[in-house]
């Protein structure tokens, strides 16, 4: 059963739907009707460790669009991390509360199968936040349409860091992945096991394991063990990576283990122990330090406190841009229509224009812009986000890692196979 909540900021649309500040003392009137955004998050389900930072960092940009002046509806529905129950429920949104676009998800193989199933045949835009499979950028169905964009950079990206990091950094020479059998996992096992082979190294197994949380995965990993490997590379989400990771250590399977974005965890130390995960590492996609970046993590922190989640800057950005692309349609002087939404995407998020970044000041003046009409270039807080001809962007790789009982960053990688070497 799909679950959703409609949560439309009463207060701030009374205090904006009838005007908005410009350079004067007065008010000017606000016309524009407000755009109805779905908001698709893993409130439960594998991913549900994650879910409710990722809400509150769309909940900060609808907060900081209706403060600027331009009121967002936006409408909450759970992807239970499963692609029937999110598929269900996005229906329910388009079917049943007008969505005009919708910002979502988190899993790969959500995002593929709302969009093949509801949002393209219906022709809804749709703004992944931290999808990352390949698969994405060709995907079939998308072919001609140019509905499907995310504000996170596909995983062949993450594939080749993580691979550099493996080999260079770790000293692994053979490692075993143990990898979620859907989008997501298969993209990046095939990225990762590509380059790190490419730099010398060898996979002793590659053991797939299903979306579904399994009561145990001793089974799996000791079809991952081998005599040589170094390592388990865990490309899962952190609810899988919670339970194996444990087992492997209880049985004596691994010791050594590399992680990526999804199982990515603060929640692993209080599992297995911080001394046990004391100097492992892992990636995920992640922004440069900007004033953008700046104005969010402070925002975020005085609204819902400090959070080691990935992704929340994209979260935002993608509400923002969605926001901003609705504002700029009406702009314009035309309807307000998922459609016109797509076309105006790239027209607030792409270089040319007038900069604007994170933020109720910058967001303002970026509502100004529009009136004017002036082109801007939204520079989120997770970066420059320049959509190709695919919907993607490009941003950089962070290594992070245990420490002190703590996740640590350690650097922004720029994607590059064998760079400084012959």
């Amino acid at each position: 059963m799909f679950k959703f909540v409609s949560i439309f900021y009463l207060i701030n649309i009374l205090l904006f739907i009838s005007g908005c500040n410009d350079d004067s003392n007065g008010q000017v009137d606000n016309p524009f009707e407000p755009v109805k955004m779905g908001l698709l998050v893993p409130l439960t389900g594998t991913l549900a460790e994650k879910g409710q930072a990722r809400y509150h960092a769309a909940l900060l940009a609808v907060q900081h669009l209706n403060e600027a002046g331009y009121p967002v509806e936006p409408i909450v529905a759970d992807s239970e991390t499963n692609p029937t129950a999110a598929t269900l429920a996005v229906q329910n949104l388009v079917d049943n509360e007008g969505i005009h676009i919708l910002i979502g998800s988190s899993a790969s193989s959500v995002t593929i199968a709302v969009a093949e199933q509801v949002t393209i045949p219906r022709q809804i835009p749709q703004i992944a936040y931290s999808s990352t499979s390949p698969l994405i950028t060709d995907l079939a169905a998308d072919e001609g349409q140019d509905l499907l964009f995310r504000t996170v950079p596909p995983d062949t990206k993450q594939g080749i860091v993580l691979a550099r990091l493996a080999y260079d950094m770790m000293g692994y020479r053979d490692v075993s992945i143990l990898y979620i059998n859907d989008a997501y996992g298969q993209g990046l096992t095939q990225v990762f096991t590509e380059n790190f082979q490419a730099l010398g190294g060898r996979i002793s197994a590659a053991i797939a394991h299903n979306n579904e949380l399994a009561p145990s995965y001793v089974a799996e990993l000791q079809q991952a063990l081998t005599e040589t490997a170094d390592a388990l590379v865990a490309i899962s989400f952190s609810g899988h990576a919670h339970l194996y990771i444990k087992e492997a250590i209880e049985y004596d399977f691994f010791d050594q283990f590399l992680f990526v974005d999804g199982s990515k965890s603060e929640q692993l130390i209080e599992v297995v122990g911080a001394e046990v995960l004391e100097g492992l590492c892992g990636t995920n996609p992640s922004s440069s330090y900007s004033e953008s970046l700046e104005i969010f993590n402070m925002d975020y922190k005085m609204a819902y406190g400090e959070s080691q989640v990935a992704f929340l800057a994209n979260v935002y950005d993608a509400v923002i841009i969605g926001g901003l692309a609705a504002y700029s349609v009406q702009a314009n002087g035309e309807a307000l229509t998922p459609l016109t939404i797509r076309d105006h995407l790239r027209k607030v998020a792409n270089w040319p224009g007038k900069q604007v970044i994170a933020g109720i000041k910058s967001l303002k003046q970026g509502l100004k812009y529009l009136r004017q009409g002036l082109n801007i270039n939204y520079v989120g807080a997770s970066g420059n986000l320049d959509f190709d001809e695919k919907g993607d962007v490009v941003t950089p790789i962070e290594i992070w890692c245990y420490q002190g009982g703590e996740i640590v960053s350690q650097s922004l990688e720029v994607p590059c196979l064998l760079c400084g070497k012959k």
